[in-house]
C-alpha cells in the first residue's frame, strides 16, 4: 500500500483543517520544504500538496511552493486545489507536479476533466472524489451535492480514470480513524478504481485495516504531525 504523506498549505504554511472547515486552522511549520525533506529522508516516496488558499480562489495560488518542493526533493506530487481550467493545470505541471487531482472540477466539468484524462493520461490525471455522508462535496468542501460517490466514481471509471483520492471529510483532520466501511463499501462498488484513503488515518492499525478494505494507498496528515504515527512507523509499509 502506498504511504502519502500530506502538505496542505495556507499562506505558504502548513497546516491541517479540521473536518475541512476552515475556521478549524492549525498551522504546523512555517516551511514546507524542511517537512517535505523530512519526509524523503524517512524512505517516502510520494506527496500530497493541496493549496488549500487556491482552492478557494478557484486558481493555484501557491506555484512557487510547489515548484520549491519538486526541484529540492525527489517526491513525486501530486498536487490539488484551485485546478478549474486549462492554463491552470498546465501551470501545476510546469511548476513540477508529477501528478494532479480534478477535485470540484471533476464534478463540475465533466468534460473538461474527460479532455485532460485523454491528453495527459490516468497516470498523471487523478480525480478528487471529496465525500461526506456517502455524497461527493465541491467548492473547498462547502458545497454538498446530490451525487453519491461510488456513482461518480464509477463514471469517471468509464472515461478512463484509474486512481482516486477519496477523502471523507467528516473525519479529516480529527485524528478519530478512518471511515472503513465507506471504504470498504467504494472498493465493493467500484473494484477497477485503485483508491487512495484520505481523512482520518490516525495509527498504524488504521493503515493496516485500510490495506485490509482494499484501497491502495492512504494519504496521512494530522497524524505525522500530531505524532500519532511517527515516520519510523512506516518502514515497514514503504
Amino acid at each position: 500500500m502506498d504511504i502519502i504523506p500530506a502538505i496542505d498549505l495556507i499562506n505558504g504554511q502548513c497546516v491541517r483543517l479540521s473536518a475541512g472547515d476552515f475556521a478549524r486552522q492549525t498551522t504546523y511549520d512555517s516551511d514546507p520544504l524542511a517537512v517535505a525533506q523530512r519526509f524523503e529522508q524517512a524512505g517516502v516516496r510520494r506527496l500530497h500538496v493541496v493549496d488549500l488558499d487556491g482552492a478557494r480562489a478557484g486558481r493555484p495560488v501557491h506555484l512557487a511552493v510547489l515548484e520549491r518542493l519538486a526541484r529540492h526533493t525527489g517526491l513525486a506530487i501530486d498536487a490539488g486545489g484551485g485546478i478549474q481550467s486549462d492554463e491552470s493545470l498546465t501551470q501545476v505541471l510546469a511548476a513540477g507536479a508529477r501528478h494532479i487531482t480534478a477535485g470540484s472540477i471533476a464534478v463540475r466539468s465533466p468534460a473538461t476533466v474527460r479532455g485532460w484524462l485523454q491528453a495527459h493520461g490516468p497516470d498523471v490525471v487523478f480525480v478528487g472524489a471529496d465525500f461526506r455522508a456517502g455524497y461527493v462535496l465541491t467548492g473547498a468542501w462547502a458545497e454538498a451535492s446530490a451525487r453519491p460517490v461510488a456513482e461518480f466514481v464509477a463514471a469517471y471509471v468509464g472515461e478512463g480514470a484509474t486512481t482516486f483520492i477519496a477523502t471523507d471529510v467528516s473525519k479529516d483532520g480529527l485524528l478519530q480513524g478512518p471511515s472503513l466501511r465507506a471504504y470498504q463499501a467504494l472498493a465493493a462498488a467500484v473494484p477497477p478504481a485503485c483508491l487512495i484513503a484520505s481523512g482520518g488515518v490516525t495509527t498504524v492499525a488504521d493503515l493496516e485495516a485500510l490495506a485490509l478494505a482494499g484501497v491502495s494507498g492512504a494519504i496521512i496528515g494530522k497524524a505525522l504531525y500530531e505524532g500519532t504515527i511517527a515516520l519510523p512507523d512506516l518502514r515497514r509499509f514503504l
